[in-house]
């Protein structure tokens, strides 16, 4: 199917379903902030904990941590996000749109990075005029570039109501929260280098531009781990954990044809190295994770702004240095995006088209829908409710009634659950279930008593 197609699909699965809802829809939405429904909570909630188990709860050498979202706004001086933390600005002169400039000059072929100066950005889109057009009213006369800081200021602990003078943030990012209690860590619990630090938790950006659904939101989840290490063991650990990543979305089932590699060839002055992976959304390649080698700036840093010594002196060897650090940082609204992509699937069942998710059952926000075949046969609903009880303390279960036995397969089809169990009349006679595979339709016939066991095979 078409790409804007692909994408016009799974939006209106995402909100017939229940996985994503424009947040504030009865008062008209709020631009780029969303909601999570009752399947994308639990979507999201599966993608969370199979990345702790395989970030945190597997590795001996990585901690998790949860930071506050609000912290001293010199931290945000100090990361460089007060004076840095810009994007180019352009508005469009007839509709007063406004868009990311290096991203409209990205989408015709021009390559403008993060590194790019405002000079520059204005003589490209001056050269390339014919070709940019605003994406609102289809005009090509735009105001000069400017840069937009992204930091959400806020008067968090101040009663002057004037945002001005010492503003306080909403973080940008998570990352800076596990820089500030590296030492903490360190002096708290038996780390030592080489070690991580990770977290999951929100962050926020006044984004300019916030398209493609939930791919780029003003208000986002992050997972991120820092990962602390010697300065001649950086990139050691750097292709370690890259190697990990990568195998990562393998555990996640993706198909792998639709990730890459992407190296970053224009590096910020303090990395030493940088690649994403990235997913083919409907749209192109675009950025999923990154994972990259930040030196030891972060920490020089803090140490700096903060007057507080960073270093870090090895127990063996007493070796003193300012602690390297790689990263891999990853948005959970855009995980999602990718998953529901890759998992939408369309065929042919009796002449009918079917919709569904093709979702691993670790990630299924159901796991298994117990349902009877009819809901006006108090019999069978009284046993449905018996099984249902039964599995709900091992799987994602759900009792579902809602409809004639059809309708209720499609319902859970497309909300991704890998196994159906019906309860019907024969159930009552032999204690047998019919248990349908989400994949292939296909209908086996299993004891009530080995029903756990084989739905977990």
């Amino acid at each position: 199917m078409a790409d804007q197609e692909l994408l016009d699909k799974v939006i209106s699965l995402a909100k017939r379903r229940g996985f994503v809802y424009p947040s504030s829809e009865i008062y008209g939405g709020f631009a780029a902030v969303y909601d999570f429904g009752p399947y994308g909570v639990e979507l999201e909630n599966a993608i969370k904990r199979f990345w702790w188990l395989h970030m945190v709860q597997a590795r001996e050498d990585i901690v998790g941590l949860d930071s506050a979202i609000f912290m001293h706004p010199r931290i945000w001086e100090a990361s460089g996000h007060v004076g840095g933390f810009s994007d180019p600005l352009v508005e469009c002169k007839k509709c007063h749109t406004r868009s990311r400039a290096d991203k409209m000059l990205n989408e015709i072929g021009v390559e403008a990075d993060e590194k790019i100066s405002i000079e520059e950005i204005n003589r490209l889109i001056v050269q390339n005029k014919d070709k940019i057009k605003c994406p609102q009213c289809g005009t090509n006369d735009f105001s000069h570039a400017k840069k937009f800081n992204l930091l959400v200021k806020s008067n968090f602990g101040n009663f002057t109501e004037d945002m001005t003078e010492n503003p306080v943030y909403l973080r940008g990012e998570t990352c800076q929260g596990i820089y500030v209690n590296f030492k903490s860590v360190l002096d708290s619990s038996r780390v030592k280098i080489p070690f991580g630090i990770a977290q999951i938790g929100k962050a926020f950006r006044n984004e300019i531009t916030a398209r493609r659904f939930i791919f780029r939101t003003r208000e986002f989840e992050q997972m991120e781990m820092q990962f602390f290490t010697s300065p001649e063991e950086e990139m050691i650990q750097y292709e370690k954990l890259r190697q990990e990543r990568w195998e990562y979305y393998k555990a996640l089932g993706f198909n792998m044809t639709n990730l890459r590699w992407k190296k970053h060839e224009n590096l910020v002055f303090y990395a030493k190295e940088a690649y994403d992976i990235e997913y083919d959304f409907p749209w192109g390649f675009d950025e999923l994770e990154g994972v990259h080698a930040r030196g030891d700036y972060d920490l020089s840093q803090h140490s700096k702004f903060s007057g507080t010594d960073l270093s870090y002196v090895d127990p063996n060897s007493g070796q003193k240095f300012m602690p390297h650090i790689i990263e891999s940082s990853s948005g959970v609204g855009r995980l999602v995006l990718a998953i529901l992509c890759d998992a939408y699937s369309e065929d042919e069942k009796n002449s009918e088209k079917r919709i569904f998710l093709k979702l691993q059952k670790t990630l299924a926000p159901v796991q298994v829908a117990v349902i009877p075949l009819a809901r006006n046969k108090p019999e069978l609903t009284q046993k449905a409710k018996q099984i249902f009880d039964s599995l709900k303390w091992a799987f994602r279960a759900e009792y579902d009634n809602s409809g004639n036995i059809g309708k209720c397969y499609r319902r859970q089809d497309e909300i991704g659950t890998p196994a159906c169990v019906t309860i019907d009349f024969q159930t009552l006679q032999d204690d047998t279930v019919t248990v349908r595979d989400r994949d292939t339709a296909i209908q086996e016939r299993v004891s009530v008593d080995k029903l756990i066991s084989f739905l977990n095979t």
